[in-house]
């Protein structure tokens, strides 16, 4: 069995276990590091959304997509770096999903820099669920505020919630984590009623994610096996 078959029968099996059959999530595959070959090589057998953190790797390896053939049919591009300021304008027109999003100054110039000629970007508020300091994403106090904020914004379309928790071998301990994310999106949806992403699960938690309602999941190892990572000053 293939890495990309392994990955789909996990989640298949994960969505019946979780009386999900009708309501699987969508796979992201996490691209980087990987070349333009092997993206096109998923894309064969089905694949359309994948996830990329550095712009400046992104770019490119979409153009040799283009060139293997693949403009215009129908890949999606889910951004789930962290983002600075100085890269928000090719996130903005070249991306269709953002899962990053963790301060209000990125939303903005997201939505100042998104082409006319584009529908809204699609956004998740990045939250730091376990309350690490060497990650991302606000704080659970502080997205009432933010989400209200970016739902104003007019070339952003708020989406909902995304979190990368502390690792856990624990399937409870997931399960929580993700439990933890799905009662804030709940919370919110009393603001704003068309929340409707979790973005939440990786390649060694996914059934946990996916037990706890996970719309999206970021998939990377158990795709394309272990990355080998060179210092990079890019996001």
């Amino acid at each position: 069995m293939s890495p990309y078959s392994d990955v789909l029968s996990r989640i298949d099996k994960a969505c019946k276990e979780s009386g999900r059959s009708h309501f699987a999530p969508v796979l992201i595959a996490v691209s980087k590091t990987q070349p333009a070959e092997r993206l096109a090589e998923l894309a064969q057998l089905g694949q359309r959304d994948f996830g990329e953190s550095y712009v400046q790797e992104a770019l490119p390896k979409r153009e040799a997509l283009a060139a293997l053939g693949w403009a215009n049919r129908g890949l999606i591009w889910h951004f789930i770096g962290p983002i600075q300021s100085n890269k928000t304008r090719p996130i903005a027109e070249h991306f269709d999903w953002v899962h990053s999003v963790d301060r209000l100054k990125i939303a903005e110039r997201l939505s100042a820099q998104r082409p006319a000629g584009l529908p809204p970007l699609n956004v998740c508020l990045e939250v730091n669920i376990s309350g690490e300091t060497s990650k991302g994403g606000g704080l659970p106090a502080e997205l009432p505020a933010l989400a209200q904020a970016v739902a104003r914004l007019p070339h952003l379309r708020l989406r909902g919630l995304m979190a990368i928790p502390a690792p856990s071998a624990d399937p409870a301990t997931q399960r929580a984590a993700f439990r933890h994310l799905r009662q804030l999106l709940k919370q919110l949806r009393t603001l704003d009623p068309d929340l409707d992403t979790l973005s939440m699960g990786m390649s060694d938690d996914l059934e946990a994610a996916i037990a706890e309602g996970a719309t999206h999941l970021r998939i990377g190892t158990a795709l394309f096996g272990a990355r080998t990572y060179t210092e990079r000053t890019d996001t």
